[in-house]
């Protein structure tokens, strides 16, 4: 579904990505538009390097669009929705570089317009990493819904770049106005943060995980993986995916199980891709991996996979939605060959066996708890 904003510079186009003409959800928020009023308002200057941190569906990156910004962003989805919205609007390619949060930052940021992110410890990564860009004049502003913005987030702003301190709420928005102190003395970067596993999770336990900032529960295992880790089906399928990937821990203890095992890890978070690569060379694994950031398994060939294993979110930001586990499923089913294997990990309540039923046929309790079903779908011709 794409919709307009309306700017101070006009109304821009906008549409998430994939566009879903059943998806309701907009590819903006009032924050969004908060922000954009405030830098018209104030008259802000927008000269010199300006870059647009963790913009969720390009809306501030097209708004600003005539003023070339830099966009970094963790999500494949989120830049292929900002290329697609610049696109819509008559942009050049190119005009507005599209950087992830895994590139080398701009050397010299003049202007740093923040949408904060739901992870704080990627919002700390990011602002660790732009710090050294950041001078006495550069202009930084923060923006998100006043659910989203809470005391650590500006203590973070404070110890990181310089005293802080925010605006009135509007339509549940909250701006954050920070002035760079060129003379603080930053942190240094406490991540990728390393971990071993615990005994207890199968092929993988005792061995060291590779966690960036952002990654789903990236300073323990979250325990529905554990669940699944514990549960894995033995060596044999001869290629493997590990659909959301995060840290790849999945991905890794298949492959530490049966070295023979092809394991392709997709993520469509740039943070998680990286972690999981990192996993997999910690652990010394002999067999053959690929890395790729992506919309799921779109670029996968059809009928050319034994086994998916997927733990899938179920959050879309804030907002709860059962669309990117639909999409994933859906696309599980057409890339295994007759026979492969589509294994869900999930909490019970979300009703999962409903939705596989319904896309593969069947469906089948493989194991559980009170909190966790692993669930199996098989591929019938």
């Amino acid at each position: 579904m794409s919709d307009r904003m309306t700017t101070p510079w006009g109304e821009v186009e906008l549409s998430r990505f994939p566009e879903d003409p059943r998806d309701r959800l907009r590819a903006w928020d009032a924050s969004d538009a908060y922000l954009l009023r405030h830098l018209a308002e104030e008259r802000v200057p927008l000269t010199g390097r300006v870059v647009v941190l963790g913009d969720r569906w390009g809306a501030l990156a097209t708004a600003l669009a005539e003023h070339r910004p830099s966009q970094i962003t963790d999500s494949f989805l989120g830049q292929e929705a900002t290329r697609a919205n610049l696109a819509r609007a008559g942009v050049e390619p190119g005009a507005v570089p599209l950087l992830t949060t895994q590139d080398r930052p701009p050397e010299r940021v003049d202007v740093l317009l923040v949408r904060v992110p739901k992870s704080l410890a990627l919002l700390e990564d990011q602002l660790l990493r732009l710090a050294p860009a950041v001078h006495a004049g550069t202009v930084v502003i923060g923006t998100g819904m006043v659910k989203e913005i809470h005391t650590s987030t500006l203590r973070l702003f404070e110890r990181i770049l310089g005293p802080t301190r925010t605006s009135l709420a509007r339509q549940k928005a909250r701006l954050i106005f920070c002035t760079p102190d060129p003379a603080l003395r930053r942190p240094a970067n406490p991540w990728p943060h390393v971990y071993d596993l615990q005994d207890d999770v199968g092929a993988i336990s005792g061995r060291p995980v590779v966690n960036h900032a952002g990654v789903f529960c990236a300073e323990r295992l979250d325990i529905g993986t554990r669940f699944l880790l514990r549960h894995l089906p033995g060596p044999g399928p001869a290629r493997v995916v590990d659909l959301g990937c995060g840290n790849g821990v999945v991905g890794t203890a298949v492959a530490l199980a049966d070295p023979a095992a092809e394991v392709l890890f997709v993520d469509e978070s740039f943070q998680a891709v990286a972690s999981a690569e990192a996993t997999y060379k910690a652990n010394g694994v002999p067999g053959h991996a690929e890395f790729r950031v992506g919309d799921g398994l779109t670029g996968v060939a059809p009928d050319s996979v034994d086994l998916v294993l997927n733990n899938p979110p179920f959050h879309s930001h804030q907002a709860t939605t059962d669309a990117t586990a639909r999409r994933m499923f859906s696309g599980a089913r057409r890339v295994l060959r007759a026979g492969g294997e589509l294994w869900v990990i999930g909490n019970r309540h979300l009703g999962y066996h409903v939705t596989l039923k319904r896309i593969f046929g069947n469906c089948e309790l493989v194991a559980s708890d009170p909190k966790f079903v692993l669930l199996k779908a098989v591929k019938r011709g």
